[in-house]
């Protein structure tokens, strides 16, 4: 049975994040905040699917904690981070736990579902040590995300012409794109793209958010 219950405050996590184990704690904190940043809204509510280790450890490790206050969008190291669990009930968003039994690739595992009105997010993450992550999955779409170099990840209404004008504003400002990987929820919905870049500049961010269309979009160095 799903594990409800956004309403207390645990004391497993010191407010700079030290905890039992960086791979269940800042690891955690980590993929909820970049799951809530493409998300880019506050959910009504969440769905937090735990895999082998995090399935089994993520009470006493205080990987659920981690993961709520990383989709309230804190920061590992964030002060209020081990009162997640309230403050989340305090904002009423609805939410449940459910440690799974399935044989996954990394024993650190977590699939999360974010949701709010018909706006719907599932992403898959990876705690690989030392407060390192991996996200390799984004609404069923298998990818290989370590944030190791400038990505962009726009989420924006499914219609013609919406890759040309995002990657003629990285043409114009002279950076290459590395890798792109695009897909969506089915014709006409939401569509998300995945954009690795060689360079940063500061006025793409802006820039990509004035295309109409574009419901969000986040940059992770």
């Amino acid at each position: 049975m799903p594990d409800v219950r956004f309403h207390s405050v645990f004391d497993i996590i010191g407010p700079v994040m030290v905890g039992p184990s960086s791979s269940h704690t800042a690891g955690a904190a980590r993929i909820g905040k970049v799951v809530r940043d493409i998300f880019g809204e506050a959910p009504e509510t969440i769905t937090i699917y735990l895999y082998e280790s995090f399935a089994k450890t993520y009470r006493g490790h205080g990987t659920d904690v981690a993961l709520v206050a990383g989709l309230l969008g804190m920061a590992p190291d964030d002060p209020h981070l081990p009162e997640s669990m309230k403050l989340a009930y305090d904002q009423g968003i609805k939410g449940s736990f459910v440690p799974k039994s399935d044989k996954v690739d990394h024993p650190n595992t977590a699939h999360i579902v974010l949701q709010k009105g018909d706006h719907r997010l599932a992403v898959t993450g990876v705690s690989i040590g030392g407060g390192n992550i991996q996200i390799t999955e984004i609404n069923g779409f298998k990818i290989s995300l370590s944030m190791g170099q400038p990505t962009y990840i726009t989420i924006h209404e499914d219609v013609p012409g919406m890759i040309a004008q995002v990657t003629k504003i990285f043409s114009d400002a002279g950076i290459n794109i590395g890798t792109m990987t695009v897909t969506r929820e089915s014709k006409g919905e939401q569509a998300i793209m995945i954009i690795e870049t060689d360079d940063y500049q500061d006025d793409i961010l802006a820039k990509l958010k004035q295309l109409p269309h574009m419901v969000n979009v986040t940059y992770f160095e």
